[in-house]
């Protein structure tokens, strides 16, 4: 085996160990959190709701909460590890051996997909509590969490490397991922919507995440699921693309 590849195997189980080191705080607050989700959005407001696309509304959005826990930790995943490199200095080491940029972006996206995988499992054991989860297509579901896990771990990586202040990797979460994810039929069809803000929702890329998703899981989705795949494997390939650039650069490292 080649040195890149004993290198960035290391690192994958680097970062794979310590998403299962601290467990407590990577895969229990999830848990609670999506719980508070079911809780509130399909036991009380659920009830009143009724049916949402044929589906009861509880079995409705627990795709979507499955989706939004593998985003959020995802990418705080890598964010926080990635940037606890660069504050401790040893990423500046990565880049000075022999290891190349792809071996580290790598690396640090295997620690991303582990917990986004391993959050999708708890909060599919938790959604089992509330209401059916047959789901019908089982390995279509699972290439949907790991594409997603990816895009997101990636673009933690992004905002790592740009980031210069722990205040700097809140930012994103706080005013880019919350409202696109919230705005992305988490909790409801698209089709409810008047047309003009139907089609200003297609341009949010997390519509086409849980709407994939869901269709994974029900059968049901408010895009084509070539579309909606086609999507997260064109951000995944663009986001792949910039983070071993800026890496290459040195940017947000070196300057």
């Amino acid at each position: 085996m080649s040195p890149q590849m004993i290198s960035m195997f290391a690192l994958m189980r680097k970062e794979t160990s310590r998403v299962l080191r601290i467990w407590v705080q990577t895969l229990i607050p999830p848990g609670i959190t999506m719980s508070l989700y079911f809780i509130i959005f399909g036991t009380l407001i659920g009830k009143r709701i009724g049916e949402m696309d044929g589906y009861p509304y509880m079995e409705y959005i627990a795709p979507g909460l499955i989706m939004m826990s593998v985003i959020t930790n995802s990418y705080g995943n890598v964010v926080g590890s990635f940037f606890n490199a660069k504050i401790q200095r040893h990423i500046e080491e990565m880049l000075v051996s022999p290891m190349d940029e792809t071996s580290i972006v790598i690396g640090y996206l295997a620690g991303g997909i582990i917990r986004g995988l391993f959050v999708a499992t708890v909060v599919s054991f938790i959604a089992l509590f509330f209401t059916e989860l047959n789901i019908k297509y089982p390995l279509l579901a699972l290439l949907v969490i790991i594409m997603t896990a990816s895009v997101f771990s990636l673009a933690g990586l992004i905002n790592a490397i740009f980031a210069k202040k722990f205040d700097d990797i809140a930012v994103i979460p706080s005013f880019v991922l919350a409202p696109l994810t919230y705005l992305g039929g988490v909790f409801y069809t698209v089709s409810l919507l008047p047309e003009f803000w139907q089609t200003v929702s297609r341009l949010n890329p997390i519509l086409y995440m849980v709407n994939s998703m869901r269709y994974s899981v029900l059968g049901t989705s408010d895009i084509e699921i070539v579309d909606g795949l086609l999507m997260i494997g064109g951000f995944f390939i663009l986001l792949l693309s910039v983070a071993v650039y800026l890496l290459k650069k040195g940017i947000g490292i070196r300057d």
